[in-house]
């Protein structure tokens, strides 16, 4: 009786140190020896913090850009994406933040994104998430090896300056036309706030 009850509190014990170990591993060890790896290789990024990563950073700056009045220049960045302009600016045109346990590696380079999207074998995309995204959401973002190269092919004529050329009219009247609108919400003073969001819907 004792030697049965002495190997059950040993296997549940064991359980519990082996799900505590993969635990541990999936939520400290793999970050850090990765972020490891990313130094070694060259990459300034920020530090590993638990569980999170960068994510509170990034939804704080988020908020703190929005509640603040847009500048008048065509530098959107410091805006749009806070936190990643600024990890640029800091560390570099190459480098890595996190999300949550997973690193990201942010390319500013035009050389190194032009072999990232040359060299499709070698850089492929991270699958995860939501399987029925892929059902929902299928496009070039989604695709890879051959078939992304297939539909890039496809896809890359319609962006050739010569057809963008014949779309210029077009583009022409739809943004008279939006000016003319928000010329008509002016107030005597000669100006206005406008919110752009409904137009461009």
């Amino acid at each position: 009786m004792e030697i049965t009850t002495v190997s059950c509190v040993l296997g549940v014990a064991a359980i519990f140190m082996f799900y505590t170990w993969r635990i541990l591993n999936l939520l400290w060890l793999k970050p850090k020896k990765i972020e490891k790896f990313l130094r070694d290789q060259g990459l300034e990024g920020t530090p590993y913090r638990f569980l999170y990563g960068d994510l509170k950073d990034m939804m704080q700056m988020m908020i703190e850009a929005k509640t603040e009045p847009m500048s008048l220049t065509h530098d959107i960045a410091p805006r749009t994406t806070p936190f990643f302009h600024k990890s640029l600016v800091t560390l570099g045109k190459s480098c890595f933040t996190w999300m949550g346990t997973r690193p990201v590696v942010h390319i500013s380079d035009p050389a190194t994104i032009r072999e990232v999207l040359d060299d499709y074998n070698k850089y492929q995309k991270l699958w995860g998430g939501n399987p029925l995204t892929k059902l929902l959401v299928a496009g070039l973002i989604d695709l890879d090896g051959d078939q992304w190269v297939k539909h890039r092919k496809i896809i890359n004529p319609a962006f050739h300056m010569e057809k963008l050329k014949h779309m210029v009219p077009a583009f022409y009247v739809s943004c008279s036309e939006m000016i003319n609108k928000w010329e008509k919400l002016l107030t005597q003073k000669g100006s206005c706030e406008v919110d752009v969001w409904p137009y461009l819907l």
